[in-house]
């Protein structure tokens, strides 16, 4: 209750969207744009409206630049108090999309990661079984016109971007992105990743290369991946199996060595192969990990805990507006996809903040009819005024 008074006399005549950019650090985000001049021979419609125009896009599920522009221009007298400080059309947009250095953003998006995941630290149980942080990597692939977006390459007549996210499992914070044409493979981001000691590295099959899996055990770090079908390798060891994990769907606990031609020149060391069996879904799955003192079940929950980036990748995409791009250039792209992720983290940092039980899909549901209002933010979220929430968001990501 004493929450609810303090906002309400804190936000009372303030705008819902110029309380959602309370969260935004504005004096680091304007680092940013020094830091690449975006601002540099800028008269009017400077980087942080260009940025605050596309915020409410994002939140409003505004699908273009026109609609965009007649929704606010529908409300011209209230654009001051929302924070945007010039006038601006949909030409002006577009072109401080495609002109205006992506990089701007991206810096921007790892600031409000660092924050993120101090507030998300500790939210998973998961991870305070281990003596490192354990990391999801994937990628996901956004499908574009090759004959409007001649950059992105993919296939002969398809053009897509790669979206490549390391996640801490932990919060579900993506802490690495990386944006490539479709034709990047997966496992070149092991190139490009910055190898964290003592830290464990949860990746699909897409990401076997064993040339590169050695760099992570040479760098004292933990990778765990599942094994291919053809596989070659020499069973060196078997470690005993308890009744409990024999129960839990562990079938066998491996050291094993690769013995084909080039892999055993690519991994020389000794790896670890586990075998087991998900109840749930009817399928057994081969394990490969370069740990061998976790528990073997605590492996397979590893793995599963992978899922995580999936729900990540599907938020995003069914939440955010990525699906048409304001602007056709390879700039224009990565600026759009960058404030998408900043506007993911910006909810997520107002979530943990202001302690709210909804979800991230019912939060941004809940602020697209609510942006042009005038209530106090704990005045949408409090339970005595959702009477409507949906049972279906209940596994929706947070």
């Amino acid at each position: 209750m004493v929450k609810f008074l303090i906002s309400l006399i804190m936000y009372q005549g303030r705008y819902v969207f110029s309380q959602i950019v309370d969260f935004i650090p504005r004096y680091e985000f304007q680092k940013c744009v020094d830091e690449y001049n975006g601002d540099l021979k800028v008269r009017k419609f400077k980087c942080w409206d260009q940025f605050l125009v596309m915020i409410f896009a994002q939140v409003t599920c505004r699908e273009s630049i026109r609609s965009t522009i007649v929704c606010l221009k529908a409300h011209k007298s209230k654009l001051y108090h929302l924070g945007l400080e010039s006038e601006f059309t949909r030409k002006t947009v577009v072109n401080a999309n495609c002109n205006r250095n992506w990089r701007i953003y991206r810096d921007f998006a790892q600031i409000l990661i660092s924050e993120a995941r101090v507030l998300y630290t500790g939210d998973d149980d998961l991870q305070s079984k281990l003596d490192g942080i354990a990391y999801a990597l994937d990628s996901t692939t956004i499908d574009l016109c090759l004959t409007s977006f001649s950059w992105a390459k993919f296939r002969k007549k398809k053009g897509a971007v790669k979206v490549h996210t390391l996640m801490a499992i932990d919060g579900s914070i993506p802490t690495f992105i990386h944006i490539t044409d479709g034709k990047f493979h997966d496992v070149k981001v092991l190139d490009i990743l910055d190898i964290e000691v003592g830290a464990y590295y949860v990746m699909d099959k897409a990401y076997i290369d064993y040339e590169r899996l050695h760099r992570i055990e040479t760098e004292k770090a933990f990778f765990i991946t599942r094994a291919k079908r053809n596989i070659r390798y020499k069973r060196i060891y078997s470690s005993k199996i308890s009744n409990k994990n024999k129960n839990k769907g562990i079938r066998c606990d491996q050291t094993i060595r690769l013995t084909g031609i080039y892999t055993s020149k690519r991994y020389p060391d000794k790896l670890r192969r586990i075998k087991y069996y998900d109840k749930e879904q009817g399928k057994y799955y081969v394990f490969l990990t370069n740990n061998f003192l976790l528990d073997p079940i605590l492996i397979a929950e590893l793995y599963k805990a992978r899922w995580k980036i999936e729900l990540l990748f599907r938020w995003i995409k069914q939440n955010l507006e990525i699906k048409v791009f304001w602007g056709r250039s390879e700039n224009a792209v990565k600026t759009q996809i960058w404030i998408a992720v900043c506007v993911y983290l910006t909810v997520a940092i107002m979530k943990k903040k202001l302690n709210l039980k909804q979800s991230l899909h019912e939060i941004l549901q809940i602020l697209s009819v609510s942006t042009l209002n005038k209530d106090g933010l704990h005045d949408l979220f409090y339970e005595d005024c959702l009477q409507f929430t949906n049972p279906s968001f209940q596994n929706s990501l947070f």
